[in-house]
């Protein structure tokens, strides 16, 4: 199923991350000032997971990864780096998959 993980970097800034049943984590967040951004970005990913035309597949260093845009074109998420291609295609699936329904779970009220 999956659950988006919200926390605070060490600088006060908002991430998450879309993180699988098995602790694996599929995808990490931009940085946001604020948490309402933080959240306005997991419902964006939550709209634009399932377009084709918002992940963009790349390569670095001999590894692949992919990342989500939002509507105004802006990376709101980005996957691991992954050695195949089935990896990169699998974390894809489960982003499409899972991000709809995924729980919020805010470690900021901690």
């Amino acid at each position: 199923m999956g659950i988006f993980e919200i926390t605070l970097t060490k600088y006060g800034e908002y991430q998450f991350q879309l993180i699988a049943d098995n602790g694996q984590v599929i995808l990490n967040s931009e940085c946001y000032i604020t948490k309402e951004n933080c959240l306005n970005s997991i419902a964006s990913i939550r709209r634009n997971a399932k377009d084709d035309t918002k992940i963009k597949c790349r390569a670095i260093s001999g590894k692949l990864y992919f990342e989500l845009t939002g509507t105004n074109g802006q990376i709101i998420g980005s996957g691991l780096k992954y050695e195949s291609l089935a990896s990169l295609i699998n974390a894809i699936e489960f982003v499409r998959s899972f991000s709809e329904t995924a729980l919020i779970n805010d470690r900021t009220l901690s």
